[in-house]
């Protein structure tokens, strides 16, 4: 590793994405949003042409798509093969192929050292599902951050409501929960806690507690 690395794995709206944002920005350290790199691979396809079931196709795809994190103020513009997929890839439909994409072995494979290689000075922090028991196994600190299906369901209701998208609250927990099985049930890289991650459930705990004990961990282990 060429820089220390802060994983924060967990499942979906369990509130990885907006934390590890706010660690990074808080240490000043680079951030790497893993959850993106499997949105865009099921972009990629779609606009490819392809189905969640064409393997070998997702895989070429994954290893060639040219793709750029752009920090603009407060926000991260992520670029697919020159065009702005900010927004594309944060729909429920991107989502659900990102959790179809990282079912897929050869897609991760692909995306193994894209990831490794975000690990630069002055520091990481990694965001995803298997950040600390496949990517950084090796990291001085691992959150692995949860919180109630009910929640998390709330959470990305009131996120897709500000959106302007119509969403029912039941097909969100459905979804969730049957995301969760696939992600935690998978072959390869399945969703789950790294022996020595440290467990936050942040279910009824805001977002800044949450962060300040990550920093405060953070901290513990002289990486801030």
């Amino acid at each position: 590793m060429t820089a220390p690395v802060i994983t924060i794995d967990g499942p979906a709206g369990s509130g990885k994405g907006t934390i590890s944002q706010r660690v990074a920005a808080a240490l000043g350290w680079h951030l790497l949003d893993s959850g993106a790199l499997y949105r865009l691979v099921g972009v990629a396809l779609m606009r490819d042409g392809g189905a969640p079931e064409e393997e070998a196709r997702a895989a070429r795809l994954a290893g060639q798509m040219d793709v750029v994190f752009e920090p603009v103020g407060e926000r991260t513009v992520v670029w697919l093969n020159g065009d702005d997929v900010t927004e594309a890839i944060r729909t429920e439909v991107a989502s659900a192929m990102s959790s179809r994409m990282g079912a897929i072995p050869a897609v991760r494979s692909a995306l193994l050292a894209r990831q490794r290689a975000f690990a630069q000075a002055p520091g990481l922090v990694a965001d995803g599902r298997d950040m600390g028991t496949v990517v950084f196994p090796q990291a001085p600190l691992k959150i692995f951050l949860t919180a109630s299906a009910e929640e998390r369901a709330q959470r990305r209701h009131k996120q897709l409501k500000a959106k302007g998208e119509s969403v029912n609250i039941a097909d969100l927990l459905r979804d969730l929960q049957a995301r969760d099985e696939r992600d935690s049930q998978r072959a390869v890289s399945p969703l789950v806690a790294a022996e020595d991650a440290v467990i936050v459930d942040t279910t009824g705990i805001g977002i800044d507690d949450v962060t300040e004990r990550v920093l405060l961990l953070a901290r513990q282990r002289g990486l801030a």
